[in-house]
């Protein structure tokens, strides 16, 4: 350990934000998003070419999705292919599948919270719109797949959205509903669609989507949802907040049926989308990363995840367990030890909106005379681990 002479307070794991309680399991969840994984997946989502609903490199982009799930672990008996057609002109008949993955929860297996994300593209790759909200469902269900939750959650990639909404209106339609009586209870339906953002842009805020049109039955219970994911985004990612209507994406079927829906959608809207150019190229990784963090904390809300780790998790959690952040409350000064092995680390400091107040390196004193009275997050990463503390400031 460093040698720091000072009383030890050791940092709290768990306070309240607009009625939310953080939960340091959650964040450690939520730090396991994989800025390495996320790159990845949106360079070979867009390697695959231009995924038009009912083309060989839709089917491609299926079979490769498909293909991810098993390599985490989900089997065979999890995912649904489910098959949908539509005749998009007099002339034309188009058919393609949506992907349906179930994780069944512990105390309500029948009530599903739904994540969803469309894969199909047109004019372009489609790096953006949806390899964005593609790789975090898939980051998501990857970090998740062993942790125990109350509901059940269906990841569910679909097709279709580009040409009208057609994977997700059958869904909603004939497997949600069967001739108007609802067949599967759904708690709320989490639609990601178009996060990618674009290189170059201050992409430091996602819109929160709610249900503000449509049936006026569920709008309330949206509008709280959707406080309750601008909530989640502020305590588990370093990402602000706006909230924004919903518009013309996978949810809107589900909303016609009266379920609960809410979104994310990036601030800054780029101008790639429905293009050739929108490309790895032409994204910020780092901004989907970001909202990836904020996905899985979310979810896990939702979902109602445990809020102990596993010992798998607690195994691979880290060296940095054993961080001691003091005095707490703390006045001009806030005291970092760490253990002997962490030889490089950083540190930041934000407030509870999220906004950075400070990022230094291998510093384990941080002045706060500068800081008002509050509560503050401090984070320390390492080259492999992350731990997030509450400090409250008290002059």
């Amino acid at each position: 350990m460093k040698k720091i002479t000072t009383i030890i307070l050791l940092s709290l794991t768990a306070y309240h934000l607009n009625g939310q309680t953080f939960i340091q399991a959650y964040q450690d969840r939520a730090n396991k998003v994989s800025q390495t994984n996320i790159t990845s997946n949106l360079q070979a989502f867009g390697d695959l070419g231009v995924k038009t609903t009912g083309s060989p490199v839709n089917t491609s982009a299926f079979n490769w999705i498909k293909n991810k799930y098993l390599s985490y672990g989900y089997t065979a008996g999890q995912i649904v292919e489910d098959p949908f057609t539509f005749d998009y002109t007099a002339n034309t008949t188009i058919s393609s599948k949506n992907l349906v993955i179930t994780k069944t929860g512990t105390l309500y297996p029948n009530t599903y919270v739904i994540i969803c994300a469309h894969y199909d593209t047109i004019n372009g790759p489609g790096v953006n719109d949806n390899g964005s909200g593609t790789s975090i469902l898939l980051e998501a269900a990857r970090i998740l797949k062993d942790v125990p939750t109350d509901y059940s959650i269906k990841f569910i990639h679909f097709s279709g959205e580009e040409q009208g909404l057609y994977g997700s209106k059958h869904y909603a339609n004939d497997v949600v509903y069967q001739n108007n009586s609802r067949n599967i209870d759904v708690k709320l339906v989490f639609n990601i669609d178009q996060v990618g953002g674009q290189l170059g842009n201050n992409n430091t805020i996602i819109k929160c989507e709610r249900d503000v049109g449509g049936l006026s039955t569920n709008n309330a219970m949206s509008n709280q949802i959707t406080q309750e994911l601008a909530t989640c985004t502020t305590l588990y990612s370093p990402l602000q907040t706006v909230i924004t209507n919903a518009y013309s994406s996978d949810y809107i079927p589900f909303e016609q049926k009266n379920e609960i829906i809410t979104g994310f959608y990036e601030n800054i809207q780029s101008s790639r989308p429905h293009t050739a150019n929108d490309t790895f190229a032409n994204v910020d990784p780092v901004y989907v990363y970001k909202i990836g963090k904020a996905a899985v904390g979310a979810l896990q809300h939702f979902a109602s995840a445990s809020s102990v780790l596993g010992t798998d998790e607690v195994h691979a959690e880290n060296e940095l367990a054993a961080i001691k952040i003091y005095p707490n409350p703390a006045k001009d000064i806030i005291h970092i030890e760490l253990p002997e092995s962490v030889k490089n680390f950083n540190v930041e400091l934000s407030d509870m909106n999220g906004r950075l107040l400070l990022n230094s390196e291998n510093e384990d004193r941080i002045l706060t005379s500068n800081l008002i009275n509050g509560t503050y997050m401090v984070t320390v990463k390492s080259d492999q681990n992350t731990v997030t503390r509450k400090v409250i400031i008290e002059k």
